[in-house]
């Protein structure tokens, strides 16, 4: 069934007002015009009374959110490993695991474990890592263009310091499998290729070269880590003499930002003052990704000094450094990591509040994306109905303590979200329940 292109919500509202802000529009009307809002009202206008309503009175509206940072071939193992540090837990668990899909019997059961999870979640958008593997990212990314949600794939290239069943031969077989895939993805509408150096220790500088060429002949974005381990940082430091820094090492090889080159850097745990500049210089997106950075013993992310300083913040659930891909969760742990930094790291720097976090979850990483993250006049109308019964509390709560135990007390979006929208379209699956 076509969906209709224009309708109405009816439900309380919580978005952000502001980075430092959150607005509550208890029993508001959100309007919907060809995948775009077109206004929030408390009675509908005169000029919207004919359009089909949803009823959803006493449920929480958001935005959908925005994952900026996750690995699709990981799923099938989070939770595991997690007593290990980074470059060990690489090692030990992803590495096997991203082998495996050199199958393409096996890569669509668990791809398709990945997809279904993602589009019964709170996201509506993604920037996702698939593996090496050509074939078998095209087909995540098949499916993740029928689930209806806006992602990013990305296949990875890697031709040194990994394991050799997933070691591409040079860096010139690298570049053309991914000239290859980039022909085979011409044809997606929802689902859009993303370059994806894994890190700058797994790619030749060849390699990185070659894939800056490709990003310049594109436009396309790219996707890669950024500073996350000590271990890992001092690996590049001595892979890349001719630079001052990691991001540097990135910058110098044409794969950091700056105009026509939309870039996501996961993690940035180890950034400094003079890395943040250059970020911010850039115009790159941070992925922070607080529960991986916890899981895998990496550190608290700067996350007060982006946010002061103007660098662009998102979330990424980072599966299956993260062990969910719940953002509602990482709005959680993202505030409680800051608090974590404050008192352990850096005394003077204030923990993040919820609306901050619900920022980064919404607007922040949204605009990666576009105008997406807000109930704004002309913004993407990606929007999520939430149900908050499964956690009763014997007195009655606003709208945005509501939200607030959600985020702490959902680790499973499933339980929550009980109606999805992209771009005005509901999310493959997505059927009103008990409106």
């Amino acid at each position: 069934m076509k969906p209709n292109t224009a309708f109405a919500l009816r439900g309380n509202l919580v978005d952000s007002a502001s980075p430092t802000q959150l607005r509550c529009r208890e029993d508001h009307f959100l309007v919907c015009e060809d995948g775009r809002v077109a206004g929030v009202f408390p009675r509908l206008p005169d000029r919207y009374a004919h359009l089909p309503v949803e009823d959803w009175s006493g449920r929480l509206i958001i935005p959908g959110l925005t994952d900026l940072h996750t690995h699709a071939p990981q799923y099938a193992f989070r939770g595991l490993g997690m007593d290990l540090e980074l470059l060990d837990w690489l090692e030990a668990r992803t590495f096997p695991e991203e082998a495996g899909y050199a199958d393409l019997d096996y890569a669509r059961r668990a791809y398709g474990l990945f997809v279904q999870e993602l589009q019964a979640g709170a996201a509506t958008r993604a920037c996702v890592f698939a593996t090496v593997h050509r074939e078998s990212t095209l087909l995540l990314m098949e499916l993740l263009e029928k689930s209806g949600l806006v992602t990013r794939v990305g296949k990875v290239n890697m031709d040194r310091n990994c394991p050799d069943s997933l070691r591409e031969p040079s860096a010139q077989t690298s570049l053309a499998a991914t000239r290859r895939w980039l022909e085979a993805c011409a044809g997606f509408r929802n689902t859009r290729p993303i370059l994806t150096p894994r890190f700058i220790p797994s790619c030749s500088d060849e390699l990185l070269a070659g894939l800056a060429a490709v990003q310049r002949e594109t436009g396309l974005p790219v996707q890669s880590h950024l500073s996350e381990n000590p271990s890992e940082v001092e690996w590049v430091r001595q892979l890349c003499p001719d630079a001052a820094g990691y991001g540097e090492a990135y910058l110098r090889r044409g794969l950091l930002g700056g105009e026509n080159c939309p870039t996501v850097m996961a993690h940035c745990v180890y950034s400094d003052a003079a890395e943040r500049r250059l970020l911010k210089e850039q115009g790159v997106w941070v992925a922070h990704c607080p529960q991986s950075n916890t899981n895998l013993s990496s550190g608290a992310a700067p996350v007060r000094a982006f946010l002061e300083e103007g660098v662009r913040v998102g979330l990424g659930s980072d599966v299956a450094g993260g062990h969910t891909l719940s953002i509602l969760r990482a709005i959680a742990d993202a505030v409680q990591v800051s608090k974590l930094r404050w008192r352990l790291v850096e005394g003077g720097a204030r923990p993040l509040t919820l609306p901050e976090a619900f920022w980064l979850a919404t607007a922040g990483g949204g605009a990666f994306f576009g105008q997406v993250g807000r109930f704004e006049p002309g913004w993407a109308f990606d929007a999520v109905v939430l149900e908050d019964s499964a956690y009763p509390h014997p007195q009655p709560l606003s709208s945005l303590e509501r939200l607030e135990r959600l985020c702490y007390l959902c680790s499973d979006d499933r339980r929550a979200v009980v109606r999805k929208f992209v771009e005005g379209r509901p999310a493959a699956g997505s059927a009103p329940r008990n409106p």
